[in-house]
């Protein structure tokens, strides 16, 4: 029998399914059903040159006994894929459904159903013809606004999911989401002088987003940067004060530090505040929070993908470190209770200890005061990609860059990589502003590519390895 609808008519196959797993020996089992409804578009020039949709259903099996669990993956929904699915996993731990335990399954609980009021949202987003002439709006807005531009992109890609969770310890949750983001690229040019430039803007649980998209203020925003970027000289590489701005400059708090507060890091023993619990590892100045909460922000979700409702978790306290981010199995193994961040990127995926919004918190200086402060140092306005190693050592590059003399903004440069290690970055984040700001991306580990927020006001690092020419 195919699960063509996930509702709480679903709940005697599901107990059927549990209960076979309990009854086996294990001590928990878990399954996750998803369904999705996908695309994604990209705008060339003046042209669409990429459409993807993409469909699918289907399940996540996993099966705990002490600290180590199995997992199973299939998109066959019927009773024998889904059993033969729940013998592999339990196979793993050496266990059989033919076994009798002791403990018995008492049963699920009543549907706590988050996607009540959330079922027509993908009937209410824009459809192909819609959203494709939205992003041929954008590339024609910036071909309006520069001739220097070579190149001309928009992208923007729609998610949709319904998921249910039910597990053995009476767990019966279900919920839709709808992810939507949109990017734009471009890439100037002029003689023997070249920039690039890129934003991304993305929401959750807002049908209207790509309606509401102020084309006008992201293309201005974005050709200002390409077109300051364009002749700016090559900075100078070295030892010195950065101001990074607010928004996308929190990638490297999530990056560098926030991957070291998920207790998959802890399973692997590879993060450095591994024993810092109510410890200083970072300058009084800073208070971060990881939370699932924010109205419309591109990592709220009113479950996770274990079934359990979102919290604000303190991270950091002024520079005390007061919790780690824990889904069941990290709190198994660890000890950290769960916090509301098992995420996965599908069905395909176990769940894992992930960032929803994660940022610092914003302090009581204005951006201002911060640049004066600086005698001689860097602005960064707008980060680019990086890399970031397992104990937190990282490099990522400035998309927009400026020089900071005497307390002023001097001339545009480029070329330049901030390059250094969490744990001593962390204490010299001496000044937080007051315009705290948040930015969509994504974020790939474990568990896949999920979607996230990070954010941060205007911080001033005081001493940081600049790399350049």
């Amino acid at each position: 029998m195919l699960f063509h609808t996930f509702d709480d008519k679903l709940k005697p196959q599901v107990e059927e399914l549990l209960s076979l797993g309990k009854s086996a020996g294990a001590d928990l089992v878990e399954v996750f059903l998803e369904k999705s409804d996908n695309i994604s578009l990209l705008a060339e020039q003046d042209d669409i040159s990429n459409v993807s949709p993409s469909f699918g259903i289907g399940a996540g099996i996993r099966v705990f006994l002490g600290k180590k669990d199995g997992f199973v993956s299939t998109n066959d929904l019927s009773k024998a894929g889904l059993l033969f699915a729940l013998n592999q996993a339990l196979g793993m731990l050496g266990l059989t459904s033919g076994s009798i335990n002791k403990d018995k399954f008492e049963g699920l609980k009543k549907l706590k159903d988050f996607g009540s009021n959330k079922n027509d949202w993908l009937d209410h987003s824009p459809d192909l013809k819609e959203s494709t002439l939205k992003l041929l709006e954008a590339t024609n807005s910036l071909a309006d606004k520069n001739k220097n531009l070579q190149v001309r992109r928009a992208s923007y890609s729609r998610n949709w999911q319904e998921v249910l969770v039910a597990a053995s310890d009476g767990v019966f949750s279900r919920d839709i989401r709808l992810h939507q983001t949109v990017g734009i690229n471009v890439i100037a040019q002029k003689d023997k002088h070249r920039s690039t430039s890129a934003r991304r803007y993305g929401s959750s649980g807002n049908p209207d987003d790509l309606r509401n998209w102020d084309i006008e203020k992201s293309t201005c925003e974005l050709n200002e940067s390409a077109q300051k970027m364009l002749y700016a000289g090559f900075v100078e590489a070295g030892q010195m004060p950065v101001v990074l701005a607010n928004k996308f400059g929190g990638v490297i708090f999530h990056e560098a530090c926030g991957h070291l507060l998920e207790t998959t890091q802890l399973e692997r023993g590879t993060s450095p505040f591994h024993d810092s619990i109510n410890k200083q590892i970072a300058n009084e100045a800073v208070s971060a929070v990881d939370e699932g909460l924010s109205n419309h922000a591109f990592g709220s979700l009113s479950m996770d993908d274990e079934g359990m409702e979102p919290q604000n978790t303190l991270l950091i306290e002024n520079g005390i470190l007061k919790k780690f981010l824990s889904d069941r199995a990290g709190s198994l193994r660890t000890g950290h209770p769960r916090t509301g961040s098992g995420r996965r990127q599908n069905f395909s995926f176990a769940a894992a200890s992930r960032m929803r919004n994660t940022y610092i918190k914003q302090g009581n200086f204005l951006p201002e005061e911060l640049i004066k402060s600086v005698d001689n140092g860097l602005y960064c306005k707008s980060m680019g990609g990086g890399s970031v190693g397992p104990t937190g050592q990282f490099n990522f590059s400035v998309e927009e860059g400026y020089l900071i003399k005497n307390g002023k903004l001097d001339k545009p440069v480029k070329g330049a990589t901030l390059i250094g290690e969490a744990k001593e970055i962390l204490p010299r984040i001496s000044m937080c502003a007051n315009d705290l700001d948040l930015a969509a991306g994504f974020c790939g580990s474990v568990s896949g590519s999920v979607n996230v927020t990070v954010g941060q006001p205007h911080i001033k690092v005081d001493s940081i390895t600049v790399g350049g020419r």
